[in-house]
């Protein structure tokens, strides 16, 4: 799904570079002849794992299909610091004009990849069969792009958006008439989507089970209160630990065997890869 939206996210990328026009438009690159024609490299300055390939492709092709492009890795490889990416040759003017716009894409999807990897490694590392998920807390026009980035660094997605799956927070109960109300409602406007439902205390995950809830949210548990409900399940439902999941406290969450951590950090707190274009002389 993510690959059709590829030529537009470039395209609104491109737009904001160029004023929607050519790459004519570009008036720093009208310093170089016309005619001059460049060959080089873009390496990583920091480990990091891959994610961003078609969108650097698409850029390059929108910008001038003159530029040839070599990838070295692919999406999804673990690279070390000074590792070369991809080699480029082609018209220098276009292969500037497209620098900064295919770079962005690369940077921050492999930021969303590399931060997600760290996560699944600690989870494998623990033993632990708890999954790491994402949210809907992406960045606005790349909602696809950042998931696709997140099966990259070994996570999964959690629902998409707001049409593929129900999770049924506070304010929906309070609106719906509770538990049973939302979920038996849930049940007969769309069969067989998934029914996740947020609970704050141990009294509405028994509801939530009771009720026949797919998976339940555990909203800002405690650790011990985690642990209590890890034993009232016993397996009934799928339980998704979630509420501000970075450092120290995921490390607590993930040895408690939750079936899911929801991270919202994983697409929204993150820092770009330190990425570098070289010329060769």
């Amino acid at each position: 799904m993510y690959k059709s939206l590829i030529p537009q996210q470039v395209s609104q990328a491109l737009l904001e570079d160029l004023n929607n026009q050519d790459a004519s438009a570009d008036i720093t690159a009208q310093l170089i002849p016309a005619d001059a024609k460049a060959s080089g490299k873009v390496i990583t300055r920091q480990d990091a794992v891959i994610c961003g390939v078609e969108w650097v492709n698409e850029t390059c092709q929108q910008v001038d299909k003159n530029i040839l492009i070599t990838w070295l890795v692919q999406d999804g490889d673990k690279v070390k610091a000074n590792q070369t990416l991809f080699t480029f040759e082609g018209p220098a003017r276009t292969i500037l004009t497209a620098e900064r716009t295919a770079l962005n894409f690369l940077q921050t999807l492999s930021a969303t990849a590399t931060s997600t990897a760290s996560y699944v490694n600690f989870v494998k590392e623990l033993g632990s069969k708890t999954e790491i998920l994402d949210t809907r807390k992406t960045i606005p026009g790349l909602r696809l792009a950042q998931k696709y980035a997140v099966t990259c660094g070994g996570g999964k997605n959690h629902r998409i958006g707001l049409f593929d799956a129900y999770l049924i927070k506070e304010n929906h109960l309070q609106a719906a008439g509770g538990i049973h109300a939302a979920v038996g409602q849930a049940k007969q406007l769309n069969p067989g989507k998934p029914i996740e439902v947020e609970v704050e205390s141990l009294d509405e995950l028994q509801e939530a089970i009771e009720a026949g809830a797919d998976i339940v949210m555990l909203d800002n548990f405690s650790v011990e209160e985690t642990e209590q409900a890890v034993s009232l399940a016993k397996g009934q439902v799928k339980l998704e630990a979630s509420g501000n999941m970075d450092g120290e406290k995921f490390k607590s969450y993930a040895s408690l065997n939750v079936d899911y951590i929801s991270i919202g950090g994983l697409t929204k707190h993150i820092d770009a890869i330190d990425l570098s274009m070289r010329f060769n002389n």
